[in-house]
């Protein structure tokens, strides 16, 4: 294994869990804390969280890790052999697929549907309440697991 390579598994393996970390803390208290807000409050200020999360460090680490998971896949499959291989393989992919992914496919779309709402309206508390917050939280709970299982499996290629 390259010193280039264990560098950039050093480096993924806390960028991975820092990104459970903050997935973990919407799960765990963040979105429950919103749905105790009165009346509309929730809505707007996760309407405000969605709008700032692209300003902040968070997205480059998020977004980043994207194709550094490409990299560590493509290299443990091509240079590397025997479980470390297989091990790494399944972080990168489990990365992109669980973490990236159901971000692209789950919860991006239901923050576009909630983004236009007017967060004074009975209708958008419906939605928050009954679709929104389940269905965004189940599958932020997706990608804390996913996240959190890219880096341990790093960890245990690299080990």
């Amino acid at each position: 294994m390259s010193n280039w390579f264990l560098l950039l598994c050093q480096f993924s393996v806390i960028g991975f869990a820092l990104v459970a970390g903050v997935f973990l803390a919407f799960s765990d208290f963040l979105m429950r804390s919103l749905s105790k807000a009165d009346g509309h409050g929730g809505v707007e200020t996760m309407q405000i969280i969605n709008r700032e999360v692209f300003r902040v460090v968070f997205m480059a680490l998020f977004l980043g890790l994207v194709p550094v998971s490409a990299a560590l896949t493509a290299y443990a499959i091509v240079v590397l052999s025997g479980f470390d291989s297989v091990l790494i393989t399944l972080s990168g992919l489990t990365y992109v697929v669980g973490t990236f992914g159901v971000t692209v496919v789950f919860n991006v779309p239901l923050n576009e549907k909630l983004a236009p709402l007017d967060h004074s309206l009975p209708e958008t508390e419906r939605f928050w309440r009954h679709t929104y917050l389940p269905r965004w939280t189940f599958w932020n709970s997706v990608r804390t697991v996913a996240s959190a299982m890219s880096s341990l499996l790093l960890l245990l290629g690299l080990t």
